[in-house]
């Protein structure tokens, strides 16, 4: 397995296993299948992406996105890391999160933050292997086929 910059040819390959985990609801709220056109505005040329190849197949990635717009918060991002369905339990969201904080860090941002839903405890484990700590829960915090659903804060600073 090999990390590595996403590029705008991996757009594909990023959202069918983004969509993996949509489907899943165990990883976001998010309920609309995302294509590739969609993976491609998220290079914004601020927020680092990064891609796991494993023999040329992307099998994970790992992206930041904007935390909040005031300028006091530019250097904290929102990151998101999803494994493609037959490629979890082998390294590859680990390694997608360490090139992230790397490549992270490297774009000068101190601090990485998620929400992660309570039972996601692959994720969660995950993320505490890496050193993200668990700051506290979000109770009722939104909705997700009509059920309320609570998500755990993690942070990171990188520095």
């Amino acid at each position: 397995m090999k990390a590595r910059s996403a590029t705008r040819a991996d757009a594909a390959a990023i959202a069918g296993i983004y969509n993996e985990g949509m489907d899943e609801r165990v990883a976001t709220f998010e309920t609309r299948h995302r294509t590739a056109e969609d993976v491609e505005r998220w290079f914004d040329g601020v927020h680092p992406l990064v891609v796991v190849e494993d023999h040329g197949d992307v099998i994970a990635f790992a992206s930041t996105s904007t935390y909040r717009p005031r300028e006091c918060y530019a250097g904290i991002a929102e990151f998101s890391v999803y494994t493609a369905r037959t490629a979890r339990g082998h390294g590859a969201g680990r390694r997608a999160m360490e090139a992230l904080m790397v490549e992270a860090r490297g774009s000068g941002f101190w601090k990485l933050i998620s929400r992660v839903f309570v039972e996601n405890t692959a994720s969660r484990a995950l993320l505490r292997s890496v050193g993200f700590r668990e700051v506290g829960t979000y109770e009722r915090h939104a909705k997700l086929d009509g059920i309320w659903r609570d998500v755990v804060i993690v942070e990171k600073l990188l520095d």
